[in-house]
């Protein structure tokens, strides 16, 4: 541990660490709307690029696939690499590729590109390659987001303080989702769609900016107080572990480990139909505007946005109230299940508002679920190895929306319903904590083979 400078410079700022998780906080919600524009700007690009559903299904696949890698070597980069350069290099990365979609707008609209896989061959629309390679290239780079903001937080903030700062920077990627769903069908009547991407581009980069004049290491930092520097330096003790030496594969041995990703794979895909298909579901089934489904969107967001916090407040009362905490975990799981249950429902709503609304409960009770499924691994395996599962599940999780982002279009397109998608998103939760339950029938810190 680098000991704390005696003598500090006259410019100094109170709470300076504060103003780091700002850092963070904008980097995830420029994460969120760079991720998110598809989604909004799919009905416009479908009509001016001529896509079907499944050309989209193809795009966002893509990215669901890059981001798996991503999300499961990001860790690993930063690191090797180290967040102070790590960290701006893949948000400049991932900015490029937003901006990059727009350079799709050059490829002819009626430009066909043959693939010949020996016995399977076929041909894929020029635009829906060049966004795939777009995506792909902001998928790679945005898996690693999450991973160094989490070891920025254990460099800036005491043990005591992670748990909010976390809470805090992670509250960007709703607010990142809202501003990006309600602001660009608004800019869209002014601007192009690869403006609009350039645009989103242009965000990363002011970031990136704002990184390089206020980040350093708190031990090197200018700016900060004696007093913080030694409450930040005091907060790291020998509690901080350090991860273990073991291989993913020998985490297999493990059943809390099999049910964090039986779980992610089943259940963790179903946020794809609120991030990338509600929009194209509110055209589909209501007509409504672009700008009404922006405003729907964003609706969603804010009331997903509050699942995470009620959650975590439901089994912090169950357990106050001598609940085990195998009882309160579960119990706060099977709240969350049953509440995505009437997204089945949402197809049959009479109108927009009331279907997003049921999508709304669903996708707060998916941010409950998720914020007690990444609680319960640190419930069950020993500290050193949580960031080697939360890699691995997360892999297994994305690998799987990847697939389900292919499976949906295919659904939609064969029955012109999103019935059948919403049933089996409301299903998920309750499979999900069945195997669970069986796998894990006592939820209790295990102990590795080689402790």
């Amino acid at each position: 541990m680098c000991s704390p400078i005696e003598h500090r410079p006259s410019k100094n700022i109170l709470g300076l660490r504060w103003i780091i998780c700002s850092l963070l906080f904008f980097s995830v919600g420029i994460n969120y709307v760079d991720r998110n524009a598809i989604s909004i700007l799919k009905i416009p690009l479908s009509h001016e690029l001529g896509w079907t559903l499944s050309d989209y299904g193809h795009v966002i696949a893509s990215f669901q696939l890059a981001y798996a890698f991503g999300y499961l070597l990001g860790g690993r980069f930063m690191d090797v690499i180290g967040v102070w350069v790590g960290f701006p290099l893949i948000v400049l990365v991932w900015s490029l590729a937003s901006a990059a979609h727009g350079l799709c707008a050059f490829i002819p609209v009626d430009s066909k590109i043959g693939i010949n896989l020996g016995a399977w061959s076929f041909t894929v629309p020029g635009t829906v390659l060049g966004f795939i390679a777009a995506r792909v290239g902001l998928g790679l780079a945005e898996g690693g987001n999450f991973p160094a903001a989490i070891k920025i937080v254990a460099e800036w903030f005491p043990i005591k303080e992670r748990a909010l700062a976390t809470g805090l920077f992670n509250a960007g990627t709703n607010i990142g989702a809202i501003f990006c769903l309600t602001s660009l069908p608004y800019l869209y009547k002014w601007l192009s769609w690869p403006t609009i991407f350039y645009l989103t581009g242009v965000l990363g980069i002011l970031w990136v900016v704002a990184w390089v004049i206020l980040y350093k290491p708190p031990e090197h930092h200018p700016w900060i107080t004696l007093q913080e520097l030694n409450y930040v330096l005091s907060g790291r003790s020998s509690q901080d572990p350090k991860p273990a030496q073991v291989s993913w594969l020998s985490l297999l041995k493990y059943r809390p480990v099999w049910a964090a990703i039986i779980t992610g794979c089943l259940a963790g895909p179903v946020w794809n139909i609120y991030q990338f298909f509600l929009p194209d579901f509110l055209k589909r089934q209501f007509d409504v505007s672009l700008e009404q489904n922006g405003w729907l969107n964003g609706l969603f967001y804010l009331i997903a946005s509050f699942g995470g916090v009620w959650a975590g407040w439901l089994a912090g009362q169950l357990m106050k109230r001598n609940y085990s905490l195998n009882a309160a975990r579960k119990l706060t799981l099977l709240t969350c299940a049953l509440a995505v249950t009437p997204l089945f429902l949402a197809p049959l709503a009479p109108s927009p508002l009331f279907a997003t609304i049921i999508c709304g409960i669903a996708g707060s009770a998916h941010q409950g679920w998720s914020a007690n499924t990444y609680t319960f691994i640190s419930d069950t395996m020993p500290r050193s190895v949580v960031g080697a599962i939360v890699g691995l599940s997360g892999f297994t999780a994305y690998f799987s929306g990847a697939i389900m982002s292919e499976a949906i279009p295919l659904v939609v397109e064969r029955t012109s319903s999103y019935f059948p998608v919403f049933l089996w998103g409301s299903m998920m939760y309750l499979v999900s904590l069945g195997i669970l339950h069986i796998l894990v029938p006592h939820i209790e810190l295990q102990k590795l083979n080689d402790q």
